[in-house]
């Protein structure tokens, strides 16, 4: 017993020295600010259209706030992390950072002090990236206004607030391996693999995690939760009623919209909005890597989708049960099916999707479905997109499941989910105090 002890105890000194030796990192030292003079004009561009691909906007601004300037919450199981100032401001923000410590902070996870950053900056993905890639994005943020803005202190509970931890974290799940072609794809496909992989970290919604924050490997890409949202599968489990295509793909990503599948909402709003202005060529390369993801549909769920896409334009109404009692039917001929059941030859540009196709609906979560219902859908200030309007204050909880499990039966043909009463709930929470409880 004495030499097990002793053995283990071995073992945990070796392990404590090793995660100690990874977790301290020197501190690279401080630079003057570099003028905007000193980067090439072009690179500055490149640099641009990949922090657009990369959503770096989202997470590094708050709302009301400057962009880049850092202090926008991020809620994870473990408490509170703020985005950071990446603004090049010397004193809050980067300014002072050489191109070795944006390297390091991008790849490694650690910032030009020596310290650890927390996994909410998907370091894990941007491990792919290529030199000249980050050398173009560091070009486009030191030549951003400098906002001095002090990012708010982390609220993180005991022990999820000891930085050091994070070195273990690592040791388990970050791999630092390089971005490697497929020979046997085309340019286009390894192109959107790379971005898809890399800078737009797309698994880092859409695969599920485990209880430490890490996205589980052997789900890639089969849906996750962010924010409230669910993101859904992008991988052969995609729950869409009509099966994907690399086109359809390049549409909702390029417009926000498309016409078998609904208009973008939640989280995944500004990524569309950011997208919308990135070259056709990339977006076309991230289509055509996801739609690779989701593998080819069989014949007959090919076929359901050409008829439920047929009934839609042809304005085909949702089979209202026998029932007419049923609260939800007589909610959705009130409140939705002026619009979800009216034919798109006869509506503006704007159309209402008919809910047989809609993904939320067929989603194995219904927190995105809850969500549209409570708070609609509105393009951006000054944009054309899809309109729907909130009925957060005009239907009380219980119409809300009343409807959600109606939709989930005659739109979807499926079970009902077991927990939409407390989604409502959950989703009402932050909202304005009229409308938390109804």
């Amino acid at each position: 017993m004495s030499a097990r002890r002793a053995a283990a105890a071995v073992i945990v000194v070796v392990l404590l020295s090793l995660v100690s030796s990874c977790a301290w990192h020197p501190s690279i030292a401080p630079i003057e600010p570099p003028a905007r003079a000193s980067f090439d004009a072009k690179l500055i561009a490149k640099g641009a259209e990949l922090a657009a691909i990369g959503d770096c906007n989202s997470c590094h601004t708050a709302p009301g706030g400057r962009t880049y300037a850092g202090g926008r919450a991020l809620e994870t199981p473990f408490g509170t992390i703020y985005g950071t100032n990446i603004t090049p401001d010397p004193y809050t923000g980067i300014g002072n950072w050489p191109p070795a410590a944006f390297v390091r902070a991008m790849r490694e996870g650690v910032d030009r002090e020596g310290h650890h950053l927390y996994p909410a900056f998907p370091y894990n993905h941007f491990t792919r990236m290529s030199d000249d890639d980050l050398a173009a994005l560091y070009a486009y943020l030191m030549t951003r206004e400098p906002v001095r803005v002090e990012t708010p202190a982390n609220k993180l509970a005991f022990p999820f607030n000891i930085r050091a931890l994070i070195a273990g974290w690592k040791l388990l799940y970050l791999e630092r391996a390089a971005f490697a072609s497929n020979t046997q794809q085309s340019n286009e496909w390894n192109r959107g693999a790379y971005l898809v992989e890399g800078l737009a970290h797309c698994g880092a919604c859409h695969t599920p995690r485990n209880r430490l924050g890490a996205e589980k490997k052997d789900e890639r890409f089969a849906g996750g939760e962010i924010e409230g949202w669910h993101a859904p599968a992008l991988n052969a489990s995609a729950p869409a009623p009509v099966p994907w295509t690399a086109e359809r793909i390049y549409t909702y990503l390029r417009t926000g919209s498309e016409e078998a599948h609904g208009a973008t909402a939640g989280p995944m709003a500004p990524v569309v909005h950011n997208l919308s202005g990135v070259s056709e060529s990339e977006v076309r390369a991230i289509a055509t890597y996801i739609a690779s993801l989701t593998a080819q549909a069989s014949a007959e769920r090919q076929k359901r989708g050409q008829e439920l896409v047929a009934r839609a334009q042809s304005g085909g109404p949702l089979a209202i049960p026998q029932a007419a009692s049923d609260p939800g039917a007589q909610i959705y001929r009130g409140a939705c099916g002026v619009c979800h059941d009216t034919p798109r030859d006869q509506t503006t540009s704007g159309a209402a999707l008919n809910l047989t196709l809609s993904s939320a609906v067929a989603a194995p979560s219904p927190r995105n479905l809850v969500n549209f219902i409570l708070d609609g859908i509105v393009p951006d200030e000054g944009t054309r997109g899809r309109w729907m309007p909130g009925f957060a204050g005009a239907l009380t909880d219980g119409q809300i499941v009343a409807l959600v499990n109606y939709l989930r039966q005659y739109a979807a043909g499926a079970q009902p989910w077991k927990d939409v009463g407390e989604v409502v709930k959950q989703a009402r929470r932050g909202m304005p105090e009229s409308y938390a409880q109804r």
